[in-house]
């Protein structure tokens, strides 16, 4: 008997693909999967400009510049400090983005089938609510990883003696349970939630948004063909979509990193009693503008990031359609 004979045979669905892909539950877990995929890419193209925005973040009332606080930490000889955090960042894409996309796909699908079978188009509204519910999900889920890379990032700055000196992501986790309690892997959720909410909806809801509407408008003319118009008009979406997420989630960023930075003083008190009190003191003492420090830095580490991974997304669907 030929060996062709006794192979299994296997299933092929549309298009000639494996049924597998268009297998229920697959079709379910793939908005995850791509979406947690392409935040990791992301993040490790722009982990970089995100250690500078939070070293930046963190000099209190001394005045920083994106160059200077990037000059320093290569004069010293530590160019691999700007990847500090890196584990971290990826196991906070892993959980917070595969989270966030994943959710948003989902919702955003049953969404686009009731209004298909309502015949009408999908609202800003829905988009906006698909938005806000995926990351607010997300950065519950997320906070965790997102903590212990805000203190593996500000970890450099301490005096020699007072440095942690993280190993990895599951160090730096192990021994803040460990010292603080697991409860405090916590801490800040309620800012994370809050940026994570504002950050979707500037990225997702108004990349969706934008692409629908630039589909009414011929980029044939501009870009030569359909292929090339359907990726310049991805590109004018995500750039749309980058500035919003910006725009909206720096406020609450800024509070969410003062507040999982902090750590017991002499006193054995806490700096901030939470992210209420956060945002009242740094008013207070530091002015409002204080809440956009370091925009141009944030702008160029989540505009690209958030582009990126809208990017990716879109074409890691593609290619499991």
């Amino acid at each position: 008997m030929s060996a062709a004979a006794v192979a299994p045979t296997r299933s092929v669905g549309r298009g000639g693909k494996s049924d597998f892909l268009h297998h229920p539950i697959t079709r379910n877990v793939l908005p995850f999967l791509n979406g947690g995929a392409a935040g990791m890419i992301a993040t490790s193209f722009i982990q970089p400009v995100d250690m500078v925005k939070v070293r930046i973040q963190l000099a209190g009332n001394q005045t920083v510049s994106a160059m200077k606080v990037t000059s320093d930490i290569i004069k010293q000889g530590k160019f691999l400090d700007l990847y500090s955090g890196l584990s971290a960042g990826l196991l906070r894409q892993a959980v917070y983005t595969t989270a966030r996309m994943g959710f948003f796909g989902t919702f955003m699908n049953k969404i686009s089938a009731k209004a298909k079978s309502e015949n009408r188009a999908v609202t800003f509204g829905e988009r906006t609510l698909a938005a806000l519910s995926a990351g607010g999900l997300g950065a519950i889920m997320g906070n965790p990883a997102d903590l212990t890379l805000i203190r593996m990032q500000s970890d450099g700055m301490r005096p020699l003696a007072e440095r942690k000196n993280y190993t990895s992501v599951l160090n730096a986790l192990r021994r803040i349970s460990a010292e603080e309690g697991i409860k405090s892997l916590w801490n800040g959720c309620l800012p994370t939630v809050a940026r994570a909410m504002a950050l979707n909806f500037g990225q997702l809801a108004f990349y969706s948004e934008s692409k629908a509407r630039l589909a009414h408008y011929d980029f044939e003319k501009v870009f030569g063909s359909k292929k090339n118009a359907e990726v310049g008009r991805g590109i004018a979406a995500s750039a749309v979509a980058g500035f919003f997420a910006s725009f909206f989630s720096l406020p609450f960023d800024f509070v969410k990193t003062r507040l999982q930075k902090q750590t017991k003083g002499p006193d054995g008190k806490m700096p901030y009693k939470g992210s209420i009190d956060c945002a009242i003191k740094v008013a207070k003492e530091e002015g409002l503008l204080r809440f956009y420090r370091g925009f141009g830095t944030y702008y160029v580490r989540i505009a690209p990031h958030a582009m990126l991974t809208v990017l990716f997304a879109d074409w890691f669907l593609k290619l499991t359609k």
